[in-house]
């Protein structure tokens, strides 16, 4: 057991990072940035010894999102004297946008593992990439809708990763299933509650 572990360090604290980060995002605390830079430098080597380089990709991107979510979430409390940036629901405009956005990146990362990688499974490994690019961004908007795409991402990146032998990591997409779920029912909640005291303001 205790060479197990040894043996599997990087990705067992990859995992830990992963349920503190959703544990923040559940909150819509600001935290989950740097907790999610952190996770995504150990995802990066994981999923690189895996020949999963698009969800290696991801997480670069990840990094630079993070980032960017930071900022996002910062500007937001200080614009709103000092409360969070709020919870919306995905408008339609934007939803098509998305849409748009969705197919071409996925035939294109698609594309790019298929010519470039000697990844094995570059169809299912470009499917839940693309989604997580979306909702991650969705996520730096505090967008409601983010939950029910990762929830897709989740359910697709279990299959993925237990085929691809790293359990530890699977569990931890397990469990990001039914943390998605309580997370968007947690989110329309707050959404909820913060419409309330708007109109009693």
């Amino acid at each position: 057991m205790i060479s197990w572990i040894i043996a599997n360090w990087v990705e067992l604290t990859g995992t830990i990072l992963g349920f503190i980060y959703v544990w923040f995002e559940i909150k819509g605390h600001i935290w989950l940035w740097p907790v999610g830079i952190l996770m995504s430098a150990f995802y990066i080597y994981i999923f690189f010894m895996s020949k999963l380089y698009a969800d290696m990709g991801l997480q670069f991107y990840y990094l630079v999102v993070s980032i960017y979510g930071w900022l996002i979430w910062l500007s937001g409390k200080s614009k709103e004297t000092g409360k969070d940036l709020p919870i919306s629901k995905l408008k339609l405009p934007m939803a098509g946008k998305l849409i748009m956005i969705t197919i071409p990146l996925y035939a294109l990362l698609a594309f790019i593992l298929v010519k470039c990688t000697d990844s094995p499974v570059p169809y299912c490994d470009a499917f839940p990439t693309t989604l997580s690019i979306i909702a991650t961004y969705m996520l730096a908007r505090k967008i409601l809708e983010q939950w029910s795409v990762l929830i897709v991402v989740n359910i697709c990146s279990t299959a993925l990763y237990l085929y691809r032998g790293l359990n530890p990591t699977a569990l931890l997409y397990g469990v990001y299933i039914i943390l998605s779920v309580i997370g968007y029912f947690q989110w329309k909640k707050e959404m909820k509650l913060m419409s309330a005291e708007t109109l009693y303001v």
